[in-house]
C-alpha cells in the first residue's frame, strides 16, 4: 500500500470493491417482488479513531471527509433500491476517558443523524492514552445494534498508530467475533507501512475479510475547485429553509444542521467539505 494518501481515498478504493453477489452494486435494475417486500437495504459503518495525541490530523481529515465518504454510497444500490447509511462513531486511546472503560467511549451509537456524527466528530480532542485496539473492536461488535440480515453490509473502520497487541483484549479473537457476526473489519494505519505491518494491522484485516492501507494522518486533503462551488455552496445553505423540523427532536435537528454548516464552513476550503456536505444534504442521506 503507498503512504501519502488521507481516510476519504481509502473509502473511494473500499466502495469501487463494493460489487458481486450479496455485496452492494450500482446496478439500477428493478427490484424482484420479494426484495420489494423485504427490509430497506442497508449498510452500517462503525468509525473507530485513536484520539491519542499523536492523531490531531487524523481527526481533522475525519471532520473534512465525512460527507465526501457518505457520498460515496449514494448511487449504491442493491437489488435496484437504495440504501441506508448507518454511522456510529467510538474513540479510543484517550487519558480523558476512564482507566474502567480501557479508554474506549462509544460517541454515537449506529445512526442515520449524520448531522450527529458531524457534531461529536468536531467535539473530539486529543489526549495521550493507552490505545487498546482490539478492546475497541470487541466493544463495538458487542454493543452496536448490528442488523443480523446476511443481505446488511457491516464493517468497521479502525483508524490508528499503535501495536494491536497492547491490551487486555486477543486482537484473533475480536476479529473471530466480528466475521461470527458478518462484519468485515478494515485497518487504516497511520505511520509507515513497516510499522504497520509490524504492529499486526495488516493481520487484522486478514484475519477479518476486510482491507488494510497506510494513510499519512497529518495529510490536508485537498480538493480541485470548480467555478460552480460557490454556488453549491450558497444552495446548500439555503436548502435548509426547505426542512420542516417535527417531533420532540425537531428543532434540535433543525439547530444541529445549521451548526454543522457553520462547522464546515470553517474548515479549509481546499478540503472541498463545503460542498461535498451540500451534496449529501441534497441526497437521501
Amino acid at each position: 500500500m503507498k503512504t501519502g494518501s488521507h481516510i476519504a481515498t481509502w473509502f473511494t478504493t473500499f466502495t469501487l470493491a463494493l460489487g458481486g453477489p450479496g455485496k452492494l452494486t450500482s446496478s439500477h435494475t428493478t427490484p424482484s417482488p420479494a426484495a420489494q417486500q423485504s427490509h430497506k437495504p442497508r449498510v452500517q459503518i462503525a468509525l473507530l479513531l485513536d484520539t491519542s495525541n499523536s492523531m490531531d490530523g487524523l481527526i481533522e481529515q475525519a471532520k473534512s471527509q465525512l460527507w465526501k465518504i457518505c457520498n460515496e454510497f449514494i448511487k449504491a444500490r442493491q437489488n435496484g433500491l437504495a440504501t441506508e447509511l448507518q454511522v456510529a462513531l467510538y474513540e479510543y486511546g484517550n487519558n480523558r476517558l476512564s482507566m474502567e472503560s480501557g479508554w474506549v467511549r462509544q460517541v454515537v451509537h449506529l445512526t442515520t443523524d449524520l448531522d450527529k456524527i458531524s457534531e461529536e466528530l468536531f467535539a473530539l480532542r486529543t489526549s495521550g492514552g493507552e490505545e487498546y485496539c482490539g478492546l475497541v473492536i470487541q466493544r463495538a461488535v458487542e454493543e452496536l445494534a448490528w442488523d443480523p440480515s446476511a443481505d446488511v453490509y457491516k464493517a468497521i473502520f479502525i483508524a490508528g498508530n499503535e501495536p494491536f497487541t497492547q491490551g487486555p483484549v486477543n486482537y484473533a479473537e475480536a476479529c473471530k467475533a466480528a466475521i461470527a457476526m458478518g462484519i468485515i473489519v478494515n485497518t487504516i494505519h497511520c505511520g509507515s507501512e513497516a510499522e504497520g505491518v509490524n504492529g499486526k494491522w495488516r493481520d487484522v484485516a486478514e484475519l477479518a475479510d476486510g482491507k488494510y492501507m497506510v494513510i499519512d494522518q497529518n495529510l490536508a486533503a485537498v480538493a480541485i475547485a470548480a467555478p460552480q462551488d460557490a454556488e453549491i455552496a450558497q444552495l446548500g445553505l439555503e436548502l435548509n429553509k426547505t426542512y420542516l423540523p417535527y417531533g420532540a427532536h425537531g428543532r434540535t435537528g433543525a439547530a444541529r444542521q445549521a451548526a454543522q454548516d457553520a462547522n464546515v464552513a470553517r474548515l479549509a476550503p481546499a478540503s472541498g467539505a463545503v460542498v461535498e456536505r451540500a451534496i449529501a444534504k441534497a441526497s437521501a442521506n
